[in-house]
């Protein structure tokens, strides 16, 4: 069974205070309490990998939420490239990421977040008709902030990025719980400047941590191309910059579902929409270049409780 939340060795690299806690941790970032859930994407271990097969359902459901947050219902994205050391951008991850965002919002691809919602009961598969839905709005990227004024950690630890988080939200001008109720910020982080473990532990997280602005939502991207295949390059001869758009969109679309780990949609193993259909090579729901608004992008497909009768599966569109 894979298991979705770091512990053991790498907790200890990326989590200063030690413990991980809920979303709803009171800690401050930068305290010296325990930070919040890691919802970890894995890496590619080169083997071929095989679809999830629809029978023996294991499809998502419903955490309950966290302060009665479970999903994105109109979901932003913010880009922030970190650190003075975004002078050098070899493989021209920032334009790929602001190009991405451009165009992902209200496509297909996308669309299959839709079926998920909050204001349920616990342990809800099939969302009813009038459900507080997650949405796939057509403006989903909100923008780009270059905080380049001075560099950032050489290997930033999960508190300094929680603390980034806050400090984008404050950039924005997203100062109230109700704004970052339906926010995520994307941490992005330069070449040669990755958090610890990044490429063999995993390609990407996302988690959230409490500020005076609410809960905030975050991911952490590293700069995929260091990772080589590991994270993505050449995935299914997708092309050397596959892993961009690939592992950044699995974070979007679980955080778009699992806003604040783990109240929104996961299965019983603990993995969410984009876990349950990471890396596969062949099949239903393989990894392909998708259009998105006249743009094509490598992604990997994202799990549909509505598949296959309501059995579940992975799908590119839904």
């Amino acid at each position: 069974m894979r298991r979705r939340y770091l512990c053991g060795a790498l907790v200890g690299v990326l989590a200063t205070a030690g413990a991980l806690t809920t979303a709803a941790a009171s800690a401050a970032p930068g305290s010296s309490q325990a930070q919040a859930k890691l919802s970890v994407m894995r890496t590619f271990n080169g083997k071929p990998s095989k679809p999830v097969r629809p029978r023996r359902t294991n499809n998502l459901t419903y955490q309950g939420g966290v302060g009665g947050i479970g999903v994105e219902t109109a979901p932003t994205v913010y880009l922030v490239l970190w650190g003075s050391q975004w002078s050098s951008d070899p493989s021209g991850e920032s334009a790929t990421l602001q190009s991405f965002l451009g165009h992902v919002g209200g496509s297909s691809w996308l669309n299959s977040v839709t079926q998920y919602c909050q204001g349920v009961a616990a342990g809800t598969i099939t969302c009813p008709s009038g459900s507080q839905f997650a949405g796939n709005p057509s403006g989903i990227y909100g923008g780009i902030f270059t905080d380049s004024g001075v560099a950032a950690p050489a290997h930033p630890t999960q508190s300094q990025l929680a603390a980034e988080a806050v400090n984008a939200a404050s950039h924005f001008g997203n100062t109230s719980s109700t704004v970052n109720a339906t926010v995520q910020y994307v941490i992005a982080t330069a070449h040669n400047n990755n958090a610890s473990g990044f490429g063999t532990q995993y390609c990407a997280w996302h988690s959230s941590t409490s500020s005076s602005f609410g809960n905030i939502a975050y991911t952490n991207l590293p700069y995929i191309t260091d990772a080589g295949a590991s994270c993505g390059a050449n995935f299914n001869g997708l092309g050397p910059n596959a892993g961009m758009t690939i592992v950044e969109g699995h974070e979007m679309a679980e955080t778009i579902t699992d806003q604040f780990p783990n109240g929104g949609w996961l299965d019983r193993n603990g993995e969410e929409n984009g876990d349950k259909c990471a890396w596969i090579t062949s099949g239903q729901g393989a990894s392909a270049s998708v259009t998105m608004s006249g743009a094509s992008f490598p992604v990997q497909s994202l799990w549909s409780n509505a598949f296959s009768s309501n059995n579940g599966g992975c799908v590119l569109s839904f």
